[in-house]
C-alpha cells in the first residue's frame, strides 16, 4: 500500500470532517428521508429523491475520507538547517516574466488547495520546488505554459 504524506493539521481536519459527516450530516439526512417517506408516493416525491441524493453524496465522502486516512502518513515538519524547501515549508517566489509574487506551503495531495495557499509536493510545481533554496531559479511546466520563477524566501 502506497503511503501518502500529510501534515498533522491536515490529518486532523480530515478526521474532524469525517466525524461531522458521521455524527451530524448522516443522521440529519436519514431523518429527512424518513420525513419524506411520510409524504406518500415515493415515485413522485421530490423531497425523498433529494434526500436520497444527498445521502449518496455523504456516504461517498465518508468512504473517500476513510480510504484517505488509511493511506496517510503524518510527516512532521522539520527545521531545514540549510534553508531548502521541504515538505511543510512555505516558499515565496516571483514569476520572472510577470513580477507576480506568490506564496505556497508544500503539503500532501489530500490537503492541497491552491486557493488556500497550499500545493502538493506531487504537483509539477511542488516537485520543482523541493530541495531548492532562496535565490534559486525554477523552470516549471504548468497548464498555462512554462513559468520561470525565482525563490525569494523559504520558511520552515
Amino acid at each position: 500500500m502506497q503511503r501518502v504524506p500529510i501534515t498533522k493539521s491536515g490529518f486532523e481536519r480530515l478526521k474532524i470532517e469525517l466525524q461531522r459527516l458521521q455524527k451530524e450530516e448522516r443522521p440529519a439526512v436519514i431523518k429527512a428521508i424518513e420525513e419524506a417517506r411520510g409524504h406518500g408516493d415515493l415515485s413522485e416525491n421530490a423531497e425523498y429523491e433529494a434526500a436520497k441524493d444527498k445521502q449518496s453524496l455523504i456516504e461517498g465522502r465518508i468512504q473517500d475520507i476513510c480510504e484517505k486516512l488509511g493511506h496517510c502518513e503524518i510527516i512532521e515538519g522539520s527545521e531545514s538547517e540549510d534553508g531548502k524547501a521541504i515538505f511543510g515549508s512555505t516558499v515565496v517566489m516571483e514569476d520572472l516574466e510577470t513580477g507576480e509574487v506568490t506564496r505556497y506551503t508544500l503539503v500532501g495531495p489530500y490537503e492541497a488547495d491552491v486557493q488556500a495557499g497550499t500545493i502538493s509536493v506531487t504537483s509539477p510545481l511542488g516537485k520543482a520546488l523541493i530541495g531548492k533554496e532562496e535565490g534559486d531559479e525554477v523552470r516549471v511546466q504548468t497548464p498555462k505554459g512554462i513559468r520561470n520563477l525565482e525563490i525569494l524566501e523559504v520558511r520552515t
